[in-house]
């Protein structure tokens, strides 16, 4: 066989390759499968537009959200885009879903705006979970206010404030308006020389501020409850905080039989979560005016707030044990300066912080005079005093001394 019969090197026939040998090993596809994979790839193609193609609001669609994250580095809002779908809903106050650092969080929704100073793109809000407005205006200034004075965050002193959601009961029909009460007599402060000025003031809608001593054996859930319903009379709010729950029931008694059931509610941590949400939810939907509770009481959001008072604040229970530990008479304090109202420090007792706002001249003083206090003070009388047994040789084997009878 001669070289002109055999063909070049460069034209024998090459092996099949991997991806050749796969084609060919590979079953042909049915008609059915081709057309299911195209409207598979046609289908994810639509939605990825369809995700890509969701609009802003047209008022007004920057929102800025608080994420509920406990970092202090992250203590500051978060612009994102409303989407039109929840232009209605996505209203300042209330609870949202957002995408935070590629996770979902919660957040609270501050503020819309027209315009944001962030050049890039921003990311739309995930879901609104509820267009009930659980953070007011009013109830923010207070927790920006407590989270500056305590060195706090705003995430934290807001969890403090706004109790968990309980979807069914924000749900159920609310509560209706509560009757106006009327003015009681306030007779009872005229046992103290400046308790029937204070009663005035407060009950005329003036920022009165006042530390009030209460004589030995005052009936004091009485008198607080009727500053409470002076101010409520004249439509504004009142927050009573106490430290323990025996003192919630007492106060509440009173506040209930002279303004009605139906005008306080009692808010405390011992609550369930249902009935806690159901009385907040009372309270920030402005349907009662009259607020008494434990320290959990301290950030309630009365509508137009007239009153605040805090008994026996030197009470260790009036500390929150959670960061940043606010002390309900700070809190009430701050509030009543911000919001233009009235406040009482009350206790049978003053503390020296009470002390300190009678002496700068802050608050005025409320005590009953000298004769007073002494025909209301129990009498006490020392035993075991050298003269006592002198008297009385066999006082000093006794169990009771002759001095216990005579007392």
């Amino acid at each position: 066989m001669s070289r002109s019969d055999t063909d070049p090197l460069w034209e024998l026939p090459q092996p099949p390759s991997a991806e050749s040998r796969a084609r060919s090993d590979r079953p042909a596809a049915s008609p059915g499968r081709a057309a299911r994979a195209a409207k598979s790839a046609k289908g994810s193609r639509s939605s990825r537009g369809a995700k890509g193609k969701r609009q802003p609001a047209d008022t007004d669609p920057i929102a800025r959200v608080l994420v509920d994250v406990p970092l202090a580095h992250l203590d500051r809002t978060f612009d994102y885009q409303v989407p039109r779908e929840l232009a209605e809903t996505a209203v300042p106050g209330c609870r949202v879903r957002v995408r935070f650092a590629g996770q979902l969080v919660d957040g609270y929704l501050l503020e819309r705006a027209a315009t944001s100073d962030y050049t890039r793109r921003l990311a739309f809000l995930e879901r609104v979970v509820s267009p009930e407005r659980v953070l007011p205006p009013a109830l923010l200034r207070v927790c920006q206010a407590v989270a500056r004075r305590y060195g706090g965050t705003l995430a934290d002193v807001v969890r403090l404030a706004v109790p968990p959601r309980h979807a069914r009961v924000e749900a159920e029909p609310p509560r209706p308006p509560a009757a106006v009460a009327s003015a009681p007599d306030p007779s009872g402060w005229r046992a103290y020389p400046r308790g029937p000025a204070f009663f005035s003031a407060v009950r005329d809608g003036k920022a009165a501020r006042a530390v009030w001593q209460a004589r030995p054996g005052e009936d004091w859930p009485r008198r607080l409850a009727e500053l409470a319903t002076a101010v409520a009379a004249g439509g504004r709010g009142a927050v009573l905080v106490v430290p323990d729950h025996r003192d919630v029931a007492r106060v509440h008694a009173a506040c209930a039989a002279l303004a009605g059931d139906d005008s306080v509610v009692a808010l405390s941590a011992g609550l369930g979560p249902a009935e806690r949400y159901r009385r907040w939810l009372a309270v920030v939907r402005g349907a009662v005016r009259i607020v008494v509770g434990t320290r959990a009481a301290m950030f309630a959001p009365v509508a137009d707030p007239g009153l605040y008072v805090v008994w026996d604040d030197g009470d260790d229970l009036h500390v929150d044990p959670h960061a940043p530990y606010p002390q309900v008479r700070d809190v009430l304090l701050l509030r009543a300066h911000t919001d233009a109202a009235s406040v009482l420090v009350a206790g049978h007792s003053r503390t020296a912080e009470a002390q300190l706002l009678v002496e700068t001249g802050w608050a005025h003083s409320i005590v009953a005079p000298r004769e007073e206090l002494r025909a209301h003070a129990p009498r006490v009388t020392p035993t075991g005093e050298d003269f006592d047994v002198a008297r009385d040789e066999a006082a000093r084997a006794a169990r009771l001394p002759a001095v216990a009878f005579e007392a």
